[in-house]
Order: structure tokens, then C-alpha cells, then sequence
């Protein structure tokens, strides 16, 4: 063994040990900005253990600083510019960027460097293969949530079936054929049929999914990458896809859970809501509801300024709105108040996973407050008042009662429970799911019509003008 390479087997071993304790650190907000710059750095001596071990001509290192500096300055403005509500678009578009790295590594061995034993051509052709369907399909799934790809008619009958059945036999032939024949046509079929598999796996899938689906692509990309480790020989790169492989698999199941529905259905039985979500009475018309009660913010902020104990519950409607700060704002109102506040967060409540909780971390909500489902259900029979910001089927009562309701036995937050429920929405358009919410017509429930913020901002300046707050201020 020679210098370089026992050198770059050490830089290996220590940017594992380093990753483990990123990903171990962001487990917890306080730790996540350090943990992340520790996997940062993790990923940064991975690079340069393989850059040592591999002798480059200047041609070589040349490229690989041009595309350092053009992927950094990328990420430098992505991450400047990306609005939180596009994030989900943005994490579904660097899930596919993983996969086409993967995928671009196992093609680079395989055109230059040649298969060489089974383990290598099983790795080159998992890389191919998982990368290739998880850069087309996680550019399906961002065209879908930015709504620039809609949901075509023939892909919810069985043509779609008979189509993907088709695309996975011709991948898997030319897996088969690839080890004779590494740099030849087999290669490029199962690149072919792998990416077309993508797109017809990803398409038919609706919005009301997506969080199932951008954590599954997540999986992908780390199966991608433990199977591009295989291929250049890097213990990190094993260890770090099989861990984001592992996660996302576990997240994938925990956003079924949450959505009582299993990943076969999600994959295969068609798209839930359409993907775009059907509208009920839209613009604010009563369409499809009997019993509506409406207030302003003046009597919304009459029961705030009584209530001991406050939910809130953050939907996609808030990350609309850019509330979160606003959001922010209020609790510390009531909380020199002397109310009790917390954050009701389902898991499936945006359209990514996590999405409520990274949108509230943004304004500095304290992690402590925000309560998960199974956690904050039991609270809400002693709850004052919950306000339900931009959230719709994540809240909505059938999923526990209308057996044919398609939400039925879908966990949900029982904010209908509580003894008084204020609905922060623009109109009352359905959810991703296309129906109804039986919670608007409860007796208990009262419809606020507006932008989340402008609400948010309204029910502020009353709590001021009733002087609540003024206490602490003062001190």
C-alpha cells in the first residue's frame, strides 16, 4: 500500500466518523446548523481521500475545479434565493442531482474503466439503474409541485402498468447483457429504459402524495450512492448512501403510516386528489356546505385574549402566505399573556417531510413546542382555542367518521375536540384530497377568510389594542 492511498484511507475513516456525528447532531435543532456543517465537512474529505489515492493530470484537476466552483457557486445561490415554499421543489430537485451523480459515476467506470467481476458489474448496474429513475422522476415529482406537469388521464387507467411492466423487463435484459458488453448498447438501453421507468412511476402520482414520494426518491438517492461507492472503491460514500437509504426507507413508511395508505397503493394505485386538489366553492363561495360560520379577526383576538391554552396548526396555506414570522409574532403576544401556546404538527402537513417544522424553525419557534400528532390529540378536549393556519385534510373529522370518505382511517389532528376552533383561509377550496371537511360546519368552528399573513398581522394588532402584551413590553 502505498502512501497515498493508506493516506486517503485515513481521510476516509475520519470523514465517516465525522458524518456519523453530523447525522447524529441533526437530530436535534440546537445541534442541526453544527451537525451540518460537520457532514458538510464530511463530504468535503471524502473528495479529497479519493482526489489522493487517484493519480490525475493537471487536464483532470483542471475540470474538477471548474466543476467545483460552478456547483458551489449553484448551491451558493439556490440556497440565497429559493423561497420556503419552494423548498419542496428544491430538496426533489438535489434527490434527482444525487441521482444523476450516481449515475454519471457508474457510467464514467463503465465507459473507460471497463466490468470487472461480479460485484462490479452488480454495483454498476444498481447505480445506473436507481440513479437513472431517480433523476427522472424527482424532475417529475419538482414539475408536479411547481405546476408545470399535470397529471395526464391514461396514466390512471392500466396503460401506465402495462408501460412500466414493459420499461423494467427491457432494463433488466440489459442489466443481464451489460457485463459482456460494459460499453456498448446494453449500457445505454438500460439507461434509456431506467429513465423513462422514472418518469412512468413518478407521473401518475398525485400532490397529495408527494411527501410519500420525494422521501422515497430520498431513499434513492442513497441507494444510488451506496451503489457508487461499490464502484470507486469509497468506504464513505457506502456508508453515507446506505444511511440516507436506510432514513428515507423509514421515512417513506412513517408518511404511509400517516396517510393510512401502503406504498404499493401510493406507487401504483393511482393519484390522490388528482394532484392538483379539486376546489369546493373556491374564491370563498359556500358551494357544498350548509352551516358555515364566519368571523373577523376582532373576535378571533376577543377568544385569544381569554384562552389559557392555544394550538396552532401550520398547513401549506402558512408557507404561502410567508406567515411563519408573523405566526411567531402572536405566540409572544399571548405568552406575555400568560397563555399556553404549542404547534399541532402532523406529518404529512405541507408538501414535503418536515415541512412545518423547517418553516417554524425559520422564525425561531421553539423546537419544544412543536408537538407531534399522536403527542398534542390527547390535549385537545382540554384546549381553548385552536387556530388552524392553511391546513385542510390533515384536519378533517370524516377520516375518523364517513367510512366513504377516500381520508377514512387516515390519522388526523382531533382539533375538532377542542372547544373552539378558528379556520384561517383563503376560501373554501378543498384540500389535495378534492372533498369536503366536515370540520367547517361544526358548531364550534368558525371560518376566518384571508391570506394567513394578513390575518395573522389583523389578530396582532388587536391583541395590541386590547393591551395584551403591554406587561412584558413594559418590562
Amino acid at each position: 500500500m502505498t502512501v497515498a492511498v493508506a493516506l486517503g484511507w485515513a481521510i476516509d475513516l475520519l470523514a465517516v466518523l465525522l458524518l456519523a456525528l453530523g447525522l447524529k447532531g441533526l437530530a436535534k435543532v440546537r445541534s442541526a446548523r453544527s451537525a451540518n456543517g460537520l457532514a458538510a465537512l464530511a463530504m468535503g474529505l471524502a473528495v479529497l481521500g479519493l482526489l489522493i489515492q487517484s493519480p490525475l493530470t493537471p487536464v483532470a484537476w483542471l475540470w474538477i475545479a471548474i466543476g467545483t466552483a460552478i456547483g458551489g457557486l449553484a448551491g451558493l445561490f439556490i440556497a440565497q434565493r429559493v423561497p420556503m415554499t419552494a423548498m419542496p421543489e428544491t430538496v426533489a430537485l438535489f434527490n434527482g442531482c444525487g441521482g444523476m451523480a450516481s449515475l454519471l459515476v457508474a457510467l464514467g467506470v463503465a465507459l473507460f474503466q471497463g466490468v470487472s467481476g461480479l460485484v462490479a458489474a452488480i454495483s454498476i448496474v444498481v447505480s445506473v439503474f436507481v440513479g437513472a429513475i431517480t433523476f427522472s422522476g424527482s424532475l417529475v415529482a419538482m414539475g408536479k409541485l411547481q405546476g408545470w406537469i399535470g397529471t395526464p388521464g391514461w396514466t390512471q387507467g392500466q396503460v401506465r402498468h402495462g408501460l412500466n411492466i414493459a420499461l423494467a423487463v427491457v432494463a433488466l435484459v440489459a442489466a443481464i447483457a451489460l457485463p459482456v458488453d460494459p460499453a456498448g448498447p446494453s449500457l445505454w438501453l438500460l439507461v434509456t429504459a431506467s429513465t423513462l421507468l422514472g418518469i412512468g412511476v413518478t407521473l401518475p402520482i398525485g400532490g397529495a402524495d408527494m411527501p410519500v414520494v420525494i422521501s422515497l426518491l430520498n431513499s434513492y438517492s442513497g441507494v444510488a450512492a451506496a451503489a457508487a461507492g461499490f464502484v470507486v472503491a469509497s468506504p464513505l460514500l457506502i456508508v453515507a448512501g446506505a444511511m440516507v437509504g436506510a432514513a428515507g426507507l423509514i421515512l417513506t413508511q412513517v408518511m404511509c403510516t400517516a396517510m393510512n395508505r401502503s406504498l404499493l397503493n401510493v406507487l401504483f394505485g393511482g393519484a390522490l386528489g388528482g394532484g392538483g386538489g379539486a376546489s369546493v366553492g373556491g374564491g370563498g363561495d359556500e358551494a357544498g356546505y350548509s352551516r358555515i360560520t364566519s368571523c373577523s379577526a376582532e373576535e378571533c383576538a376577543l377568544a385569544l385574549e381569554s384562552a389559557e391554552r392555544v394550538v396552532f396548526v401550520p398547513g401549506y396555506g402558512l408557507a404561502v402566505a410567508q406567515a411563519q414570522h408573523t405566526l411567531r409574532e402572536l405566540a409572544k403576544l399571548l405568552e406575555a399573556n400568560g397563555t399556553e401556546v404549542s404547534y399541532a404538527i402532523h406529518p404529512v402537513a405541507g408538501r414535503m417531510p418536515g415541512h412545518m417544522n423547517v418553516l417554524l424553525a425559520e422564525a425561531d419557534v421553539p423546537y419544544e413546542q412543536l408537538v407531534e400528532m399522536d403527542s398534542i390529540n390527547p390535549d385537545f378536549p382540554r384546549t381553548d382555542v385552536v387556530i388552524v393556519l392553511g391546513a385542510n385534510d390533515v384536519v378533517n373529522p370524516d377520516a375518523k367518521t364517513d367510512s366513504s370518505s377516500p381520508l377514512y382511517g387516515m390519522p388526523v389532528l382531533e382539533v375538532d375536540r377542542a372547544r373552539q376552533v378558528f379556520v384561517v383561509k383563503r376560501s373554501l377550496g378543498a384540500g389535495y384530497a378534492g372533498i369536503r371537511n366536515g370540520l367547517f360546519e361544526l358548531p364550534q368552528t368558525a371560518m376566518v377568510f384571508g391570506d394567513a399573513k394578513a390575518v395573522l398581522q389583523g389578530l396582532v394588532g388587536e391583541l395590541r389594542d386590547l393591551g395584551v402584551g403591554k406587561a412584558r413590553a413594559a418590562a
